[in-house]
Formats: C-alpha cells, sequence, structure tokens
C-alpha cells in the first residue's frame, strides 16, 4: 500500500536542510526590544514570555536529546537527518534564548542563566512529557531496537514537534501578525516553523520504515502515546491550571489542543497508521481532533489529567466528559456476564451512572432504580481514582469510600477499567 510516506526520501529532506540554513546570531531584536517596553500590553507580554519559556527549554531539551536517536538509526540516511534535526534545535534554542535576554532582559549572560531565569514558568505538563524524552533516550541507548527507536519517534517528532510545538509557533505567528509586532521574532518563528515541518517529514518517514519493518513498532508507539497524550495536551495551561494569559493572544486553550490533535493524527496517517489501528482511550476515533482536544482541555481542568483540583467543576458539561472518560475505559474483555450498572452518590455532586451491557458502555446522569453496585464518596475522591493518584481499597478501608449492592463486583473492576 503507498502512503504519503512514499512521496518523502531521505536525500530530499536532507536537501532542503541545506538550502533552509538560516542564523539565529543575525536576527535583529532591536525593534522588538522597543515593541515589548512601548506597545505590548501588561497580558501580552505575560503570555509571550511564558511561550518563550516553554519554546526555550523545549528546543534546549531535543537538542540535548537527539543523540541516542543518531546512534539507534539503523540506515546512515537517517542518522544523518536527525544530526541536521539536532543542528537545527541547537539554533532554535539560541534565538530563544537571545530573545529572552536582549528583548525580555532576564538578566543573563549565557544560555544557562536564561534557561534557569525561566524556569519557574514551565508547567508540570512540561515536566511529565519532557522527563519522558531524557527516560526514552537513556532507554534507546540501553535497546536500540527498532521497536524502542519508534516509540522514540513518535514522541519527538510527532508528540513535541507535530503536538505541541507546530501549534504554539502557530498561534504565537498569528498574535505577532494580527498585532503587527516583535518583527525579529516574527522572523525568527517563521524559520523555526518551516525547520519544524520538515522535521515532521522525516519522522514520518522514519516512522513509516520502522513500522514496515518490525511488527513491535506499532504496539511500541501505541503505548508511548498512550502514556504521553493526555498531559501534552494541556502543555500551556500553567501549574495554577492558568489559561487566561493564552487567550489574551487571541485563541483558546481548546483551539491550542485541537490544533495538535489533528497534527498529530495527520502525522500517523501520513506514516501509515490510523488510530482504530493504536486503539488509544485518549484518541477516540469518533471524535474529530477538535472534539479530543477540548474533552482533554476539560479533564485537565477537573483533574483526570495532570495535577488534582482542590475544587472539581460540578457542572454537567465537565462531569458528562469526566464520564465519558470512564465510559470509554471500559475494556471490550470485562468479563461481565450480565448486564451491570454502577452509580455514583457523591456527597456534593449529582449523581452519575454507567451501565455495561452487550459489549456496550453507555454512561448518563441520574440514579437508575436498582444498581448493580453503588458507591457513595466526594466527587475530588473519584476524580483522584480515575486519574490513579488514590487507590480504590484504599479509600474503602478509610470509609471515604462507600459501596453497596453486589460487593463481589469490586474485585473484579480492575479488569474492567483500562489504566
Amino acid at each position: 500500500m503507498t502512503i504519503a510516506a512514499d512521496r518523502i526520501s531521505y536525500e530530499d529532506l536532507y536537501g532542503r536542510w541545506e538550502v533552509s540554513a538560516w542564523s539565529a546570531a543575525r536576527l535583529d531584536f532591536t525593534e522588538d526590544a522597543r515593541q515589548w517596553r512601548e506597545e505590548l500590553t501588561g497580558d501580552e507580554r505575560r503570555a509571550v514570555y511564558r511561550l518563550i519559556a516553554l519554546f526555550l527549554w523545549g528546543e534546549d531539551a531535543v537538542a540535548d536529546g537527539l543523540s541516542p536517536y543518531i546512534d539507534a538509526a539503523p540506515r546512515e540516511e537517517q542518522k544523518y537527518i536527525l544530526a541536521a534535526q539536532q543542528s537545527d534545535e541547537a539554533r532554535h534554542a539560541v534565538m530563544f534564548a537571545r530573545f529572552s535576554r536582549e528583548v525580555i532582559g532576564d538578566g543573563a549572560t549565557d544560555v544557562a542563566g536564561t534557561l534557569e531565569s525561566v524556569r519557574a514558568d514551565l508547567t508540570w505538563s512540561y515536566d511529565v512529557v519532557f522527563g519522558r524524552l531524557r527516560e526514552i533516550g537513556a532507554e534507546l541507548r540501553a535497546d536500540p531496537s527498532p521497536a524502542k527507536l519508534a516509540s522514540a519517534v513518535a514522541l519527538y517528532h510527532f508528540v513535541i514537534e507535530a503536538g505541541l510545538a507546530q501549534p504554539g509557533q502557530h498561534f504565537l505567528h498569528g498574535f505577532l501578525e494580527r498585532r503587527d509586532v516583535l518583527p525579529g521574532l516574527r522572523e525568527g518563528i517563521e524559520r523555526i516553523m518551516l525547520d519544524e515541518h520538515r522535521h515532521i517529514g522525516g519522522g514520518v518517514k522514519l516512522l513509516a520504515d520502522l513500522n514496515r519493518e518490525d511488527p513491535e513498532s506499532l504496539p511500541a508507539v501505541g503505548e508511548l502515546l498512550r502514556d504521553v497524550l493526555p498531559p501534552a495536551t494541556a502543555l500551556l495551561m500553567g501549574r495554577d491550571k492558568d489559561i487566561t494569559y493564552v487567550e489574551s493572544l487571541g485563541f483558546s486553550m481548546e483551539e491550542m489542543a485541537g490544533y495538535g490533535a489533528r497534527a498529530i493524527e495527520n502525522a500517523l496517517v501520513a506514516a501509515g497508521i490510523t488510530l482504530e489501528q493504536l486503539a488509544i482511550p485518549t484518541l477516540p476515533p469518533d471524535l474529530t481532533p477538535e472534539e479530543r482536544g477540548a474533552r482533554a482541555v476539560e479533564l485537565t481542568r477537573v483533574g483526570v489529567i495532570g495535577p488534582p483540583s482542590d475544587d472539581p467543576p460540578r457542572d454537567g458539561q465537565h462531569m458528562a466528559a469526566v464520564f465519558d472518560a470512564l465510559r470509554r475505559s471500559v475494556r471490550p474483555d470485562h468479563g461481565l456476564k450480565r448486564p451491570t450498572t454502577l452509580l455514583w452518590r457523591f456527597e456534593d455532586a449529582d449523581p452519575w451512572h454507567l451501565t455495561i451491557a452487550d459489549g456496550d458502555a453507555a454512561a448518563a446522569a441520574g440514579a437508575p432504580e436498582r444498581p448493580t453496585l453503588t458507591f457513595r464518596c466526594r466527587y475530588a475522591d473519584w476524580i483522584d481514582v480515575m486519574a490513579g493518584r488514590r487507590d480504590l481499597v484504599r479509600l474503602l478501608a478509610a470509609r471515604r469510600l462507600r459501596a453497596k449492592g453486589d460487593l463481589r463486583l469490586l474485585v473484579r473492576l480492575g479488569r474492567v477499567f483500562a489504566p
């Protein structure tokens, strides 16, 4: 079967890299510095500052982390493409570090100092995603197999480049164009966007080849995406779940997450991989990428993804997202022999129930008359169970969660729901 990746060659990718060379050291930030002081609002400066912090640390992390990819690539042409990408990432880091020092004025004298100056503005999601990048580099050195390389490519080229960097650059560039400000940064972003597009093409080609050559590659990619995509969708959400700074640039978290979800899906399809093949609960193929993005943002706000929420929203929209996620986590091989209804009577929120029957699961608000098993607990405690922060058995032992009905079902819940 011919796929989009077959129209890409490593020779063409290398040739494009040679002719696209540009200098981060020669960008002129003189006008940027004046406009930063005189034309941008305080909210706009705060938003751009946070994005620059994320871009700088992200570019630095991938520049540091690509060496194991180069060593593990089975073909020389693949090694050359990855080495070229590593060079690009170093140039990108230099550009963002220069902007931080010369325009924002971080007080640093070198890249290390600039990195440290913006460290506090990184997000919990950054820590998870780029922590995984460090881990997978070490794993790749110990196990340079095609399957391990495929999972590493899925993380760098598909999640970080297509799902995070590409939408971030797109929306930041859109703001700079609409406001007609920061010309040096705008030129740098335009150059970087072209580089990243080429990087993603290289990742698509590499993953397609690995997937064809090793049957273990596809499961490895699915496992990586299953673990990393939930936190990745909320990279721009601050540690305090603040999103107002994003909105001050004229776009929403939902738009950003939807753009990233579509970029990842398009890259996977170009590599010959469909969402149905991956069967990842966080990538339900019956939802559009925009719907998946909005759903991920809602689950982050209530605390199913990421850090807990002290007071999770209890409106119908957010509770519907929570129980839709629970419904989708029901395993096809759950082993239940008869129709089963689970009811949650929350102490501080409206009741919801889940019915599992005939190989299907449905969630709805309200309390049915004869549930198979009823739970009573605080809504936030159940959110913690879904997020994996609390253990169901321990909550039962502490009587923070009580169960009534067919208690034999309790011991089988681990098989009913996917982790």
